[in-house]
Order: C-alpha cells, then sequence, then structure tokens
C-alpha cells in the first residue's frame, strides 16, 4: 500500500493485479490495463494465477513531460477532471502493440537506455491514450493542487496508510502547518499521536473481534515492522498483541 504520487498506466502482462482505494475497487488480468490517477493513496495485490508467472508492466507519467506536451500541443490545462481516479482502458491494436515494444526494455533492464528514448515512449503511451479515449485529456491535464477536502473524514478513511505526514497534507488540500493546525482543532491532539492510537485501537478491534493474527495486519495498519507494532500494542495496552490472543 503506498502513495501514487503520479499518473501511471498498468499494463497486466500476467496473473491478477488489484487496486483498492477508499472509492473504488479494480481488477485486471493477463492483458488488461489500467490508467492510475495521481495524487492517491492505494493498496495493490499482486496474485499469480495458476500456471502463470506474476508480471506488470508499470509507466510512470510524471507532471513535467504531461506539462511539455500540454505546451507543445496547446491543451487547454484550466478544466479540472472530475470523473473515476482509475480507468481501465479498452484493448485496441495500438495500445497492444506499444506495450510489445516496451518489453525489450523491461527484459533488458540492465542496458543503458538513454533518457531520451524513455521519453519518448512516454510521449507515445499519451498520445496513444489521447487517441483510445479522448476525454481522458482532462485526467492527464489537470495540474490543479487537490482542493481544501474534509480533515476528518479524510483521515478516517484513509489512516492505515504508511505515509508521511506531508503526503496526508498534500491530499487534504493543506500546507503542512495547516494541515497540523486544522487537524489539532479536529482531533485536539497531533496527527502523529493520532495516528498511533487509532491504529493501536484499529489493531486491537481485529484481533479481539475478528481473530485476526498480528503478523497478518501490522502492515496493512501503517506499521513498518512486526517487532514495532508488537512494542507499541503493548505498551498502549499493558499487553503484547499475542497475549491478547491467548486470553480471549
Amino acid at each position: 500500500m503506498g502513495f501514487f504520487e503520479h499518473s501511471t498506466l498498468v499494463l497486466q502482462v500476467s496473473g491478477q493485479f488489484t487496486l483498492e482505494t477508499t472509492s473504488q475497487k479494480v481488477s485486471m488480468k493477463g492483458g488488461q490495463m489500467l490508467l492510475i490517477r495521481k495524487n492517491q493513496l492505494g493498496e495493490i495485490t499482486k496474485t499469480p494465477l495458476e500456471g502463470q508467472d506474476y508480471q506488470t508492466i508499470i509507466i510512470c507519467l510524471k507532471e513535467d513531460l504531461l506539462r511539455q506536451v500540454a505546451l507543445e500541443q496547446q491543451i487547454d490545462t484550466r478544466r479540472k477532471y472530475t470523473g473515476s481516479s482509475n480507468v481501465l482502458i479498452p484493448e485496441n491494436d495500438f495500445l497492444h502493440g506499444f506495450f510489445q515494444s516496451i518489453i525489450p526494455y523491461v527484459r533488458h533492464s540492465e542496458e543503458k537506455i538513454t533518457r531520451d528514448m524513455g521519453m519518448l515512449k512516454v510521449r507515445e503511451a499519451v498520445q496513444l491514450l489521447l487517441y483510445t479515449l479522448p476525454e481522458l485529456k482532462d485526467f492527464l491535464f489537470d495540474f490543479s493542487e487537490p482542493y481544501k477536502m474534509d480533515l476528518e473524514k479524510f483521515m478516517l478513511g484513509n489512516f492505515h496508510f504508511n505515509v508521511p505526514v506531508e503526503k496526508f497534507a498534500q491530499l487534504t488540500g493543506r500546507s503542512l502547518a495547516g494541515f497540523k493546525r486544522d487537524f489539532q482543532k479536529v482531533f485536539n491532539m497531533s496527527p502523529r499521536h493520532w495516528l498511533q492510537e487509532k491504529r493501536l485501537t484499529e489493531a486491537r478491534h481485529l484481533i479481539e473481534n475478528k481473530q485476526r493474527k498480528p503478523s497478518s495486519i501490522y502492515l496493512e495498519l501503517g506499521f513498518e515492522s512486526l517487532s514495532h507494532f508488537s512494542h507499541s500494542f503493548k505498551k498502549k495496552f499493558g499487553k503484547a498483541p499475542t497475549e491478547v490472543i491467548s486470553t480471549l
């Protein structure tokens, strides 16, 4: 799970790819393509299917390149995108051929491919996406900052993502100072303290009421290691997570 800073085009070569955000869940299998919008928190599940290795090709569409394309083609960037944050792209021969041309780069990643060559392939991807779905223009070329959203609602839906406080601030449309100030007003504590308390409370709920094992939940609740989770849990509740299980 993590933060998608840039818009990203994903081709699923084999296996199953699932992306889950607070508002959407999308799955795809071999041959399907997905365009993921920038400035999102999401969880990816990679599932090999029987008789297949898992393979995905990912192309990052960075904003500086998209701005260059917009300037060159005089694309109006004033319109704000309001559609779905993750769009399955219909299969077509052009995009299929494009990804076939990418495979040698993936298979020979040790080779020194020039930056100019890489940029040419990304530009080609952008043009083919616009050809396939012209309405993606607003998706790709909306450079506006995230609007100032309901902080309480956003944090309650996204507290389990292990991203820096600075990213939470950005995604709620605030400066870091503004985020901390608003956060204190809403939750009456600092963001880091609240995140720790919220994650540990949720962990206890999952262990006591859902019979989840500590080893299966610490990552999905934003803890970097099982030992850190266990230490924090015992410090707050007086018992290690495994001790809570044994008393049920």
